[in-house]
């Protein structure tokens, strides 16, 4: 892999050569730079967007369906996680649950089978975080952050994001920096009023001469979260910095990020599920709040088993989701005998882990000594304040009675190391009196996924607060059935000893060359766009459900007394003699052609059909599509899963209003393991809708807003023909946005509704999860120029939403588990400007 970087870290230096010698005339609105600070200027600019196109333009003369946000207008919504910020963009559905990452991210109804954001790609200054956005566990949005040094996101839905960036069918998200062209900084330190959170943001920019410019900014932060957990679960911060050389047609660019940030991962939680299947009911048991509380606790501190070398160890909990980033790139943009050249790489070197606690399943009152410790058994604590103390009325445990059969998980993400490089090329000619604008580009990346799966076993109470514990449970002549709350130390359900105890190593080799066409003559534009992505993927996969055998459980004496307890017995390793080969290699070709009409100045219509692809990465790993013999395909189209895509609508901006709507149709392939159930899935789906997103200003009041409407569904499942024709689980006929504002010198007074309709638990079409909508309030005050308070309420009336309910139908004994969206928390702030 050094020598592929060694290539790869050559090409920008290359090119300072002749950028710094380039005479010719400064670029217009197609240069990165004016992209850049149009977020950072208060003066009025013309309107670009530069991401997932050839060349930056005004989106009335794109055939494309595009979004911004402006970092001034993001500081109001009071997102507490950046998934809970990109739910604001017309088309986007995120399931933002879960914290600060591993979000669940998908695009105008493309299936969300799984976690991350497989269609979608997150991109920071142009270039993605992670290849691919949906690593099992360890998901792209886990290793980027909003803060101040931000000046804008740029979204563009379906169109030409095929064929401008690799795996992203569906769209990209662009995180843009800002780098230093208006002079000046902000520092702010913002707080939480009835939780514990505390942050310190800091961002600075200025001129170093004529010519030289940078800037620097980050965050810091620490406090135990909107739930309530027990520890100190965030704790870390960013570091980010650019320096940018401009000349006569063009820049030079370098810049970095250090990232090292820990926050915890909000995974199901006890529901009480009452009512019929056709109307039921949701609401916290007794005790145990599900917009407050976690099965992460103060009580359980560590998780014992054996590592990814077969070495006992033992992980501590507040871990969580830890991010460690250590990133370098350069930039640079010039003119070339009439070519304007851009170049951008990127070398990542990115590691961490994840570690949750996750309901696999849950005991309800008397049954708990049969279930748990057999007819006649007994459950007792296994650690925290009443640890020994046998639980005489297991039925009233806690008021609630319930026991949770749970997964304690730590993902190692030993590396996950991206090198990215995106070189292209454009020029525009006069011909037969209009614009002909042609581009030809090549994308290189080099992915590395070198992860473990850590899986134990264990039970544990309900208490909110932070005070739940694991539990021991013992049969009726009292033989220990679990040590110290554990039941294995590995996974022990199903029956099959060692299931998920894995390790991925395997390096994704992507090279994609582009090119694209656009002919542009009086009100009318017409263009095309192909790429052609090669992939080449080596590595090694070792598992015990790899097939050929299972490795046999290794007993280990964890607490060192001497005795293999029924639980140590239940102890899995890898089966480090037994690899498995992992060598394919696959190509898919994406096209994408449009035709933009600009009817009047304010007012444009488009049409455009596009084909992209996705591919698999390690979802088809550890399933029939390859061979465990000799690592290769078993089905040549395995590697990718496409998207067909057609789109059309009109934009009109005016002085004081916009309107944009945009109707869609797309057909999608999705090879994947279904999150929560580890089933592999084979479908294709189709969805059609329309999205909507619109602004109007009179004077101090203003108003804008977003909605999408999607009809999916499921057209084929070969491995389960009874849910085809079903609507696919979670997926919403609306979601919505709407923020109004009232805004004067002194005074910004708001608030952010987003809201979504039900949608059905499951693919069999069983339970509906309800429809909730949620009101961020802010209020932002400034005594003395340079000067500002802010008072947030995020979930504003304290509502009870849901992202994911595991059951399909009410339980009889009315006992479920869920993802819940977090209630109200309310931060101040207080910024200064100078």
């Amino acid at each position: 892999m050094s020598k592929h970087f060694l290539l790869i870290a050559a090409a920008p230096l290359a090119l300072i050569a002749p950028a710094a010698a380039a005479t010719e005339a400064p670029l217009a609105t197609d240069s990165a730079p004016a992209a850049t600070e149009a977020a950072e200027s208060k003066e009025p600019e013309r309107e670009v967007f530069t991401t997932g196109v050839a060349k930056g333009r005004d989106p009335l003369d794109s055939a494309t369906s595009t979004s911004v946000l402006k970092a001034g207008e993001i500081e109001k919504l009071g997102a507490r996680s950046l998934a809970e910020v990109l739910r604001n963009i017309p088309g986007i559905r995120t399931e933002s649950s879960t914290g600060e990452g591993n979000s669940n991210y998908t695009i105008r109804g493309l299936p969300l089978a799984s976690g991350g954001s497989k269609y979608m790609q997150l991109e920071e200054d142009g270039l993605p975080v992670l290849e691919f956005g949906d690593i099992f566990n360890v998901a792209s949005d886990i290793f980027i952050r909003y803060d101040y040094n931000i000046g804008q996101i740029e979204a563009i839905r379906g169109g030409s994001a095929s064929t401008f960036v690799s795996n992203s069918p569906g769209g990209v998200i662009n995180l843009i920096s800002k780098t230093g062209e208006t002079e000046g900084g902000s520092i702010g330190f913002t707080t939480g009023l009835g939780y514990d959170s505390n942050r310190l943001d800091f961002a600075y920019g200025m001129k170093l001469s004529d010519t030289l410019r940078m800037h620097i900014g980050g965050f810091y932060r620490v406090g135990e979260g909107p739930r309530d957990v027990g520890f100190t679960a965030y704790k870390g911060g960013q570091l980010k910095f650019n320096v940018t050389k401009d000349f006569a047609g063009g820049y030079v660019r370098l810049h970095g990020k250090w990232l090292d940030d820990r926050s915890p991962q909000y995974v199901t939680v006890p529901v009480k599920i009452t009512g019929t299947t056709a109307d039921p009911e949701f609401s916290s048991f007794a005790n145990f709040d599900v917009r407050r509380d976690s099965m992460l606790s103060s009580n359980i501190t560590s998780l014992v088993t054996l590592d990814a070398s077969n070495s006992p160890a033992a992980y501590s909990t507040s871990e969580g989701m830890h991010a460690k980033v250590k990133a370098i790139g350069l930039e640079s943009q010039f003119d070339l005998a009439g070519w304007t050249i851009t170049e951008r790489f990127r070398y990542s070197a990115i590691s961490g882990s994840t570690l949750r606690n996750q309901i696999f399943s849950l005991f309800s009152g008397a049954s708990l000594p049969a279930a748990a410790g057999g007819a006649g058994g007994t459950l007792s604590y296994a650690n925290g304040p009443n640890a020994g103390q046998v639980i005489a009325n297991p039925a009233a445990l806690n008021g609630n009675g319930i026991v949770g059969n749970m997964l304690l998980i730590r993902i190692d993400a030993r590396s996950l190391d991206n090198i990215n490089n995106d070189l292209r090329a454009s020029r525009v000619w006069n011909v037969g009196g209009g614009k002909l604008t042609t581009t030809v580009g090549v994308y290189k990346s080099l992915q590395t996924i070198d992860t473990t799966w850590l899986y134990t076993n264990t039970y544990q109470d309900a208490l909110g607060g932070g005070q739940s514990s694991l539990l021991n449970a013992a049969n009726a002549a009292g033989t220990p059935l679990t040590q110290d709350g554990y039941v294995a130390f590995d996974l022990n359900v199903g029956g099959i000893p060692g299931q998920y105890r894995r390790t991925f190593d395997v390096d994704y080799n992507v090279t994609a060359p582009y090119g694209s066409v656009n002919f542009h003559v009086g009100p009318v534009a017409i263009g095309g766009s192909i790429r052609y992505d090669i992939g080449k993927v080596r590595g090694r996969l070792f598992g015990s459900d790899l097939g050929g055998g299972r490795a046999p459980r290794v007993p280990y004496d964890f607490n060192n007394d001497g005795v293999i307890s029924d639980a140590e017995a239940r102890t899995a390793a890898l089966p480090l003699s037994r690899p498995a080969p992992v060598n394919y290699d696959y190509d898919y070709v994406s096209y994408s052609t449009g035709v933009n009409w600009r009817v009047s100045e304010p007012l444009a219509v488009f049409v455009r059909y596009s084909k992209g692809a996705r591919a698999g990465a390690d979802k088809i790993l550890f399933t029939p599509s390859v061979s465990t013999v000799d690592g290769n395909l078993v089905e040549p189209d395995a590697a990718y899963d496409t998207v067909t895509q057609l789109e059309g609508g009109f934009k009109y901006r005016g002085a004081n209003a916009t309107l944009n709507v945009t109707g869609f149709l797309a057909d999608t392939t999705d090879r994947n393991i279904q999150g929560g159930t580890g089933l592999e899935i084979l479908r294709d789906y189709r969805a059609y809708g329309a999205e909507v997103e619109a602004s109007y200003r009179t004077g101090p009041f203003s108003v804008t807003g977003g909605l999408t409407y999607t009809s999916a569904e499921i057209r084929s499942d070969s491995r389960n023909a009874a849910i085809s024709g079903n609507t696919p689980r979670h997926q919403p006929d609306f979601i919505y946005t709407l923020t109004p504002q009232f805004d004067s010198k002194k005074v910004t007074v708001g608030f952010n509704l987003f809201g979504t309709t039900s949608s059905y638990a499951q693919d069999t079409n069983g339970l509906k999860m309800p429809g909730f909508a949620v009101v961020n309030a802010f209020l932002q005050f400034r005594p003395i120029e340079r000067v500002q308070l802010m008072l947030n309420a995020n979930n504003l009336f304290d509502t009870v939403g849901f992202y994911d309910i595991a059951q399909d139908a009410v339980p009889a004994n009315g006992v479920g588990w869920g993802r819940a969206i977090n209630g109200r928390t309310v931060s101040t702030s207080l910024r200064f400007d100078f």
